[in-house]
Parts: C-alpha cells; sequence; structure tokens
C-alpha cells in the first residue's frame, strides 16, 4: 500500500526543513526530497555572517546539516531523491522521482533560486576564489579590497552601494552608457568617491593566478580590450527561480517566481511556496526560514 504524507517537501534548503520541522513538531508526516545535500544554495556558503545566533558566524553546510538533523529529531524523513515530475492537482499530490512516487496530502514548493552566470569557461572554477554572487553574504570577505560588480540593474546597484561601504574601490562595468537601475541609486552612486564606471563594456574573461586577480572588458562599441585588475568580482545579472517543475500548474510572474504572498499559499490549493523560489522583496537563510514556519502552519489549517 503507498504511503501518504501530510507534506511532502521539494528542496532541502533552509526554507524547506524549517516547513519539515514545523510540520514534525506538529505532529504532521513530513518527508523531504533532495537531490543533492542539506542546505540548498546556502550549502556553497562558507561563511554566513548574518544569520541570528551565531555571532561567529556559521558555515552554511554546516547549518544546513543541523537543520536536517533538528527536523528528522522530530519525525521528519529525508529521501534523497532528483524530481522529475509532480502531479499537483491529483488527490493525493504525486510527486515523481529517481527513487520512486511519493504521495502527500500537502506539497511545499523549497526548490529555491541560482544566481544567473557570466557563461565564462573560467567562471565556476572560481566561485568561492574570487567569484561572488551575494554582495551581503561575501562582501565582508573584501574589506579595504577592489571589486568589479557586473551589472545594470537594481540589484547590481544595491550591491555596489553595498560594497562601497566595504571595499576600497567598486568598479561597475555596464555594458550601456547610463543606469538602468531606478533613480535612487544614481546619485549615491555618483557621489560615492570609491565607485567607478566602466560604460558600454561587458566581461570576456576572468584572470587568475589561483584566484581572481582581474578581468578583461570589452568595449560593445569600438571592440576594444583593456585589463582592470581587481581582487574580486561580483555578478549581479538576476536571479534564474528553479520552477522548471511546476511552470505548466503554479501561476508565476514576470521573472517566473512563484506568485505566493507571505502566506505562502499558491494558486493550487494545498501547494505552498516557500524561500528564494517565490515572490518577494528579500531572499536571505532568515526570510526562508520565515516562510517554512508559515507554510507549515497554512497546512495545518489546510488539513484541518
Amino acid at each position: 500500500m503507498k504511503k501518504v504524507y501530510d507534506m511532502l517537501v521539494i528542496g532541502g534548503g533552509p526554507g524547506g526543513y524549517t516547513a519539515a520541522l514545523y510540520a514534525a513538531r506538529a505532529g504532521l508526516s513530513a518527508m523531504v526530497l533532495e537531490k543533492l545535500s542539506a542546505g540548498g544554495q546556502m550549502a556553497l556558503t562558507h561563511q554566513i555572517d548574518n544569520y541570528p545566533g551565531f555571532e561567529a558566524g556559521v558555515d552554511g553546510f554546516e547549518l544546513g546539516e543541523k537543520m536536517q538533523a533538528q527536523a528528522q529529531r522530530f519525525g521528519a524523513v529525508t529521501e534523497y531523491a532528483e524530481v522529475y515530475e509532480a502531479d499537483l492537482n491529483a488527490n493525493p499530490k504525486v510527486v515523481k522521482t529517481s527513487e520512486g512516487d511519493f504521495y502527500g496530502r500537502t506539497v511545499v514548493i523549497a526548490t529555491g533560486a541560482g544566481p544567473r552566470e557570466l557563461g565564462l569557461s573560467e567562471e565556476q572554477s572560481l566561485i568561492g576564489r574570487g567569484v561572488a554572487y551575494c554582495a551581503a553574504c561575501d562582501g565582508m570577505f573584501y574589506k579595504g579590497k577592489t571589486v568589479v560588480v557586473v551589472g545594470d540593474g537594481n540589484s547590481a546597484a544595491a550591491d555596489a552601494l553595498l560594497l562601497s561601504r566595504v571595499a576600497e574601490k567598486v568598479i561597475i562595468v555596464h555594458r550601456r552608457d547610463s543606469l538602468r537601475a531606478t533613480k535612487i541609486y544614481h546619485q549615491p552612486l555618483m557621489n560615492a568617491e570609491n565607485v567607478e564606471f566602466a560604460w558600454n563594456s561587458t566581461v570576456k574573461e576572468i584572470l587568475s593566478d589561483g584566484k581572481v586577480s582581474g578581468v578583461v572588458v570589452r568595449d560593445v562599441n569600438s571592440g576594444e580590450e583593456r585589463q582592470i585588475a581587481c581582487d574580486g568580482v561580483f555578478v549581479s545579472i538576476g536571479r534564474k527561480p528553479a520552477t522548471e517543475l511546476v511552470k505548466d500548474q503554479i501561476k508565476l510572474d514576470g521573472s517566473g517566481y512563484i506568485v505566493a504572498d507571505e502566506s505562502t499559499k499558491t494558486n493550487i490549493d494545498g501547494v505552498f511556496a516557500v524561500g528564494d523560489v517565490r515572490t518577494k522583496q528579500l531572499r536571505q537563510v532568515v526570510t526562508a526560514v520565515a516562510d517554512g514556519a508559515v507554510a507549515a502552519h497554512m497546512a495545518e489549517e489546510y488539513l484541518a
């Protein structure tokens, strides 16, 4: 006979494991489906300094394992499996994976969002060695150093402002000749003495000697190339939510994020979205765990 869980959680990041923890403590049966390891994107961050309770910071992988162990202590189970398909309108809901089919009365989607990459051949090998995608997470490692910010939207402008308070010099590589970010960012960036602009430019290559040592930028008009020495490259060209699995069933916004407010409810009854995958103002570990707690509460109400 097939086992039907009260809650299936797709994704073992901080939002997913918090949902499983709260559900299990409420007496609900919960299973987390995770394809790699506990923590999700968080597990790739070596030092998290802005999660409350760890005055000296905490390794993201370690924090993910602690969250998993805590949820499992109360009875949540983990299945390491890759999810291929989900029927969220079925009763019970069905999630098809590499380890078989699983059934749930509710489903929490916690698949996260990953940074959009530049697509350069050397980019992946330099992650954590000068290439970064989150100024709030990794900016403090570049105190007193020179960094390049690649991007032209609000997130790039916000990252550059944050880094300008830490780094000795910030160079924004911008493919246009003026800022695309909203006006609120223009004056602060222009007034910052340690912020420079490389207008009409794109990054062609990241230079390294084991760690980032500079970038090669190309002028989009003349084709001329030049080198910029730097200690770090912050790529801020947007994020890509992991919604391919549910895009034909769940309502998404124009950027591909699941439409769900602070209740975490989606357009399908009994299906909730938590963490970076849903529409929200701030995508951080602390907001993901808040979502998880809310989703478990809403799932309880739905099941009742």
